[in-house]
């Protein structure tokens, strides 16, 4: 009849707390998520989240009127250490409307086998990152269809996601903006069709290309510590919350940007089309320059 839980208490680490609003209507706001700002309420990070910012900006803003301001919530996910767009909806309608986007988008992947101007033509939301890649990638266009899986490892509870030939059809299109041979390194804009859980990091990383600073993933899609006949379900309880020794999905150090978002207002069915300025570290050098000369 009744369930009392004492809970360990911990200190959550430092996080970016700060939000661009990039837009904003009655229905929905796109923010400009900050690296190292968790999405939603999880492990180490229960209220330094974008969640928590967006239900402290809701009171707020309601606090200073007379009517009652929806709640936003966000649709979908970044990783704690990708930053860029983060479209999060006002309404119930608008959510469903929303989340509808990104779903329609990753079910016409494999299941078609259309060309890629054809599959852009069934899909309603678009999605460009920008992101700098270890390794000269000597094509310009790359195309990856490699599935998305899970697999048990220490520290992830519900199955970390990897290259695996029995996972989900996932599709990335990679160009090449620039190539450093002194850095080693590449720019590149990643284009998903699919939305896959850690798709670009996994991705890159099994094309040989894994992004510079990623902390898990290394080349073939796999993360760099993996026994998959060593667990440890300590890790996955609350309360204390133990560090895990392994590489988490959450850590940060790669450089990874939402960059531009375009897609059908989910009320008004208006082209919306948002970008969210780029770091430093992620323009090509004529973008540089513009701004310098700006």
């Amino acid at each position: 009849m009744e369930l009392i839980y004492y809970r360990l208490p911990w200190q959550e680490p430092d996080a970016p707390h700060l939000l661009e609003i990039l837009c904003e209507d009655d229905d929905l706001i796109a923010v400009n998520k900050p690296s190292g700002l968790q999405v939603l309420p999880g492990g180490l990070f229960q209220q330094r989240t974008v969640l928590t910012q967006l239900q402290w900006r809701s009171r707020k803003l309601t606090s200073s009127s007379a009517c009652q301001e929806p709640h936003p919530v966000p649709v979908h996910r970044l990783g704690r250490g990708t930053s860029g767009i983060l479209l999060c909806a006002k309404t119930k309608l608008a959510k469903s409307r929303l989340a509808a986007y990104f779903a329609d988008g990753t079910s016409v992947v494999g299941v078609s086998r259309d060309s890629n101007s054809e599959l852009n033509t069934m899909r309603k939301i678009t999605k460009i990152y920008r992101a700098l890649a270890r390794g000269v990638i000597n094509e310009d266009e790359v195309t990856v269809e490699q599935p998305i899986g899970q697999v048990r490892y220490p520290g992830v509870a519900k199955g970390l996601y990897v290259a695996s030939p029995s996972g989900k059809p996932s599709f990335s299109r990679v160009d090449v903006l620039e190539r450093n041979m002194h850095s080693n390194c590449s720019l590149i804009q990643v284009e998903i069709q699919s939305g896959r859980p850690h798709q670009i990091r996994i991705h890159l990383s099994f094309i040989g290309h894994p992004l510079i600073g990623d902390p898990l993933y290394v080349a073939g899609g796999q993360p760099k510590c993996f026994d998959p006949d060593v667990t440890d379900e300590s890790l996955a309880h609350d309360g204390g919350y133990q560090r895990p020794g392994n590489p988490v999905p959450g850590d940060c150090g790669y450089h990874l940007h939402a960059h531009r978002s375009v897609f059908p207002h989910p009320i008004t069915n208006e082209v919306v089309d948002i970008t969210a300025s780029l770091p430093s570290i992620l323009r090509t050098q004529e973008e540089s320059k513009a701004i310098t000369q700006g």
